[in-house]
C-alpha cells in the first residue's frame, strides 16, 4: 500500500545528514528553506489557517486530491523517490553504516569511490530531466516541457524546490566536478554513447518516467533538459560566488569534513543523503495543501448559512466529545506495538497531553489523534473488538502500523477502512493482524 501524503510528510526526520546538509546550504538562497516536518504543521504555515475545523477540512481534502490519479502528485513523489534510491543503491553498505550524529570522513574515505566525471555528469542531467518531469506533473502540463520548467525555475522556483535546485548545483555539480562543471557536464553528455547512458544505473532507475521510445530518443531529452537550465545554474554560481571552498567551510558548520578530499566528500553526500525526495514531499505537499485551502475556502464561500464551529473549545468543554479534557483514552506506543491506557490533561489543536495510568509524570507527553483511541468493551467481541472501533493494522510491504478503523466483523475477521485513504483500499484482515 503506497503511504498517504500525511504519512510521507509525517515521517520527514527533523534532523538527519540530509537535513544538515540542506541547512548549510542555506548561505546560497538565505531563508528559502526551513525543514517544515508534520503534517498539520505544513497547513498551519502555508496557509495561515489557525482554526482546527478548517485544517481539517483542507487535511480530509489533501488527502483526497493526493490519491486522485488524475493529479500527478503520486507521480511526482515517485520519481523523486526513483532517482534517490537509485543514487543510494551505489553506496556501499560498509561506508552507510559509519554514518552518525558527528560524521568525520577521514577516517573512512579509503572506502567511498568517487564517481568518474562521465558517470557524475550523466546523474546531474537526469536529476534535471527528473525535476522537469515532475515539474510538469504538478502542474497539468501534459508533457514534459524543458522550455516551460526553465521559465518558471528563474521567475517562480522557491521554498523547498529552489532549495533542490542549489543542492543539485552544489553537490552533484560544483562538488565532485569543480568550478567549470557545466562545461564538463556539457562536454560529456553531447558526445557520450547511447549505449554508455543506457547502462548508467541511474539511467536504468528512471527509463520508464522518460520521454521517447528509445534509448536515443531518451538522451537527446536528457540533452535538452540540461540545456534549457545551463544559463540558470551559470547565473546562479555567477550571483552567489559558489566555489567548492565555500560550499566546504559552510558544510563544516554541520558536519565534519576533509577539504582536501572534495571528490570524496560529494560521493559521500551523493551517496548518502536523499535530498531530492526529501524536499520532493515538500514540495508536493506545499502543492497540494494549496490546492486543497483553495477548494476549502471556495466551499465556505458558498456555504455561509454553515458557520465555523472553534473545535478546540468544543474538545474542552463538551462532555460528549471522545477526546474531552480528564477522559480516558488508549494510546498507541509504536515500540511496543501496543495501547496503553491514559488520561487527556491539555488539548492544543490536534494535540494531546497524555498521563499514563501507572506510571510517573516524567512519562507524559504529546500524542497526535492518529494515536489515541477510546473504546467500549460492553460492545467488543471475543477478541476484544467493535464496529467502528479505531485499530492499527500491520502492512507487511511497508512493514508499518497503518490506523483503520472496523466498518464490519464476521467471525475472526474484520473488514477495515485506512484512515487517510479512500474505500478502495478497504479490505479484510485476520485479528491476528490488527492490534
Amino acid at each position: 500500500m503506497d503511504k498517504s501524503i500525511i504519512q510521507l510528510v509525517d515521517e520527514l526526520p527533523s534532523d538527519n545528514i540530509t537535513v544538515k546538509v540542506l541547512k548549510a546550504l542555506d548561505y546560497v538562497a538565505p531563508g528559502e528553506w526551513n525543514n517544515l516536518v508534520g503534517f498539520d504543521n505544513n497547513i498551519r504555515t502555508i496557509t495561515g489557517e489557525t482554526d482546527p475545523q478548517i485544517i481539517q477540512k483542507i487535511r480530509d481534502r489533501a488527502v483526497s486530491l493526493y490519491h486522485d490519479p488524475q493529479n500527478g502528485y503520486q507521480a511526482a513523489i515517485k520519481v523523486y523517490q526513483i532517482i534517490d534510491k537509485a543514487d543510494t543503491a551505489m553506496a556501499t553498505a560498509a561506508l552507510a553504516n559509519k554514518v552518525g550524529e558527528k560524521i568525520g570522513f577521514l577516517s573512512f574515505l579509503s572506502n567511498v569511490t568517487p564517481k568518474a566525471d562521465v558517470t557524475q555528469s550523466i546523474d546531474l542531467a537526469l536529476k534535471i530531466a527528473v525535476e522537469i518531469i515532475a515539474f510538469c506533473k504538478l502542474n497539468g502540463i501534459p508533457q514534459p516541457n524543458p522550455q516551460q520548467f526553465a521559465n518558471s525555475l528563474a521567475n517562480n522556483y522557491q521554498n523547498a524546490s529552489l532549495m533542490r535546485m542549489v543542492a543539485l548545483v552544489c553537490i552533484d555539480g560544483i562538488l565532485p566536478l569543480g568550478p567549470d562543471f557545466l562545461g564538463k557536464i556539457h562536454s560529456v553528455i553531447s558526445g557520450v554513447d547511447t549505449g554508455v547512458v543506457a547502462q548508467n544505473p541511474v539511467f536504468l532507475a528512471v527509463n520508464n518516467s522518460l520521454p521517447g521510445n528509445t534509448p536515443s530518443d531518451k538522451l537527446g531529452f536528457i540533452n535538452q533538459s540540461f540545456n534549457s537550465v545551463q544559463g540558470w545554474m551559470n547565473g546562479l554560481v555567477a550571483k552567489t560566488g559558489i566555489t567548492p571552498q565555500s560550499i566546504s567551510s559552510h558544510l563544516g558548520n554541520f558536519i565534519q569534513i576533509a577539504d582536501d578530499n572534495l571528490d570524496f566528500v560529494a560521493a559521500f553526500l551523493d551517496q548518502t543523503t536523499n535530498y531530492y525526495e526529501h524536499t520532493g514531499i515538500q514540495t508536493v505537499a506545499r502543492s497540494v495543501i494549496l490546492q486543497a485551502h483553495t477548494l476549502v475556502k471556495e466551499e465556505i464561500k458558498q456555504q455561509p448559512q454553515k458557520p465555523i464551529q472553534d473545535v478546540s473549545s468544543a474538545a474542552k468543554s463538551s462532555n460528549n466529545n471522545q477526546y474531552a479534557l480528564s477522559s480516558t483514552v488508549e494510546v498507541w506506543d509504536n515500540d511496543d506495538e501496543d495501547w496503553y491506557q491514559g488520561t487527556i490533561e491539555k488539548v492544543q489543536n490536534d494535540q494531546f497531553y497524555i498521563h499514563y495510568l501507572g506510571y510517573g509524570s516524567s512519562y507524559d507527553e504529546w500524542v497526535g489523534e492518529d494515536d489515541i483511541r477510546t473504546r467500549d468493551l460492553r460492545s467488543a467481541d471475543d477478541n476484544g473488538y467493535a464496529v467502528g472501533q479505531k485499530v492499527k493494522c500491520w502492512d507487511d510491504d511497508q512493514e508499518a502500523w497503518y490506523s483503520a478503523t472496523i466498518q464490519q466483523v464476521q467471525g475472526h475477521q474484520y473488514y477495515l477502512r485506512y484512515i487517510g485513504y479512500d474505500s478502495s483500499y478497504d479490505e479484510w484482515v485476520d485479528s491476528d493482524e490488527i492490534r
